[in-house]
């Protein structure tokens, strides 16, 4: 079989690229994403790959030709973040789906699989276990449940018009592994969530909230009921997840960990709520207080007909997913693909410098090496900032794949330069990263005829141009240390990787400022929208 993975950067993605290249029934497998991930690390590199952003009707022809050949699709991609921009997150989530099956369909594919959830299930208030057959109205109050009601109702819509199409959709708990930690902590935590302190310290009283009843399932056994479901040819819906039940006593056991019994402190969730949702509202929690709702109120799921149909059966508990989760986030690990990546992103994939100092010495003239090395920190520190703003602005865009992937290459890089400065016992001072950083900031002041509040079309394309010329003369920059790398200590190889990753980074950005010069001073073409 030749399979598809749409989706196949994220945690489940990842987790089911790992499971499908051990499976003898499938002889390829096809990763299709709108970022890449390092396609020469595993378990990426064992899949070929396509680009493609599924929130738009025009992608449906590119997809078909890409899913051409393919005996299935798996339907994994799904936007949680950002919640502010709820007409993202639909397209993506909703109209991703309806075009995903459109362009299998059109490609001559008969069989997908289509990632649900519990959140698309209506409450129940006690712990009696449901089945599929259970109301599928959602959660009041959860944005992710009402999109995940539209995106089945999407599903049945498609089979009404495809009735000889094989559709399967996995309803799973919660997902965790290790390598999800940093994207999980990002997703629902936030960056200021002290959760490095687990690693030296379980708490013995943890808070949790009143009435809280979820169920979760390891990544890589919901890859599995994946893979089972595409390579048998399922139809119709699957429960998955462990079968044990995380109510707050076991939550507080797993979080505490083993040395510790692990008292719940449980929270009133009529007082927890609107703290929640003034905490998402100010921007200090990702998670609003729908999640609240759906784990409060979401039915505990019967999974027998998975193991029936699909032969599948859990290899962990949801306890030993969970404590795989906790431990990820405390390490805060991840895998090389940008919804996975690390939380110390400047650590991330960067090259290797030998581990001992190295002094400059012989013919070069230290101090003014020294000196051309900050100023380049310091213009490296402002396009870091730069470039990072920019992910965030776009993000509902049709070029933000580009400019996110390039904020995290620069951001590496950033860490590495930093690094290599301070192995020459040069100090990295404060005075120009701080006037960088200032001038990035009042730049962005400059209104460029847009509305107060909004943003103005040709400030994308002013954007662009200042991070072409900051990648152009970092590339020049990354050359002259090549020149100087035996003083230097470091491989020359490393900086030619560097000049390459350069060149490869002002390709991405030629591209954002082609798309955007094109629409940003045109009355009958929106800079922000794909039309036309």
């Amino acid at each position: 079989m030749r399979i598809a993975v749409i989706g196949a950067t994220g945690n489940v993605g990842t987790a089911v690229l790992r499971h499908l290249s051990g499976r003898t029934e499938v002889q390829s497998v096809l990763g299709i994403a709108r970022r890449l991930p390092d396609t020469d690390a595993a378990p990426y590199a064992d899949a070929q790959w396509h680009r493609a952003d599924i929130q738009y009707s025009e992608v449906v022809p590119e997809l078909a030709e890409a899913l051409s050949g393919c005996d299935a699709v798996i339907h994994l991609a799904w936007l949680i973040q950002p919640n502010s921009e709820r007409s993202l997150l639909r397209r993506v989530n909703v109209d991703g789906t309806r075009h995903v099956l459109e362009a299998a369909a059109l490609a001559g594919v008969r069989q997908a699989v289509v990632a649900s959830s519990v959140g698309v299930y209506s409450p129940a208030e006690d712990a009696t276990p449901r089945d599929e057959q259970w109301p599928t109205e959602g959660i009041p109050g959860s944005h992710y449940s009402q999109d995940k009601v539209a995106q089945e109702r999407v599903m049945d819509e498609f089979l009404e018009a495809h009735p000889g199409f094989s559709l399967a959709r996995l309803r799973p708990g919660l997902v965790f592994q290790r390598e999800a930690g940093s994207e999980i902590q990002r997703y629902f935590a936030g960056d200021l969530a002290p959760v490095q302190l687990l690693q030296l310290f379980r708490p013995p009283v943890v808070p949790v909230p009143g009435g809280i009843r979820t169920q979760a399932v390891h990544a890589d056994d919901l890859a599995a009921a994946y893979a089972q479901a595409a390579i048998l040819g399922a139809q119709g819906a699957f429960n998955v997840c462990a079968d044990d039940l995380l109510d707050g006593d076991a939550i507080a056991k797993v979080v505490s960990g083993e040395k510790t019994q692990g008292i719940p402190l449980r929270l009133p969730a009529a007082a927890l709520r609107p703290l929640m949702k003034a905490a998402h509202r100010a921007r200090i929690l990702p998670a609003d207080e729908g999640w609240l709702d759906m784990g409060r109120h979401v039915p505990v799921m019967d999974n027998s007909r998975a193991k029936r149909e699909l032969g599948w059966a859990p290899q962990h508990s949801g306890a030993q997913a969970l404590e795989e989760l906790v431990q990820g986030m405390a390490a805060g690990v991840g895998a090389p693909s940008v919804p996975l990546r690390p939380r110390d992103i400047d650590a991330a994939e960067r090259p290797e410098l030998p581990s001992t100092d190295h002094e400059l010495g012989g013919e070069v003239d230290a101090l003014l090496l020294r000196q051309y090395m900050s100023d380049h920190l310091a213009g490296a520190t402002a396009g870091t900032n730069r470039i990072k703003r920019m992910a965030a602005d776009y993000v509902d865009t049709p070029v933000f794949p580009q400019i996110s992937e390039v904020a995290e290459a620069i951001t590496r890089e950033h860490g590495f330069l930093v690094k290599l400065i301070q192995r020459q016992g040069f100090s990295t001072p404060p005075g120009s990263t701080t006037i960088a950083w200032l001038g990035e900031r009042v730049g962005r002041l400059k209104p460029n005829g847009r509305p107060p509040g909004g943003r103005s079309p040709s400030t994308l394309v002013l954007e662009a141009e200042v991070m072409i010329t900051a990648v152009t003369g970092k590339l020049h920059g990354w050359s002259v240390m090549k020149d100087h790398a035996a003083a230097l200590g470091v491989d020359p190889k490393v900086f030619q990787g560097l000049i390459d990753d350069a060149e490869a980074q002002r390709e991405q950005l030629e591209t954002v400022h082609e798309y955007a010069r094109h629409r940003a001073f045109r009355r009958d073409r929106s800079t922000f929208e794909k039309t036309r």
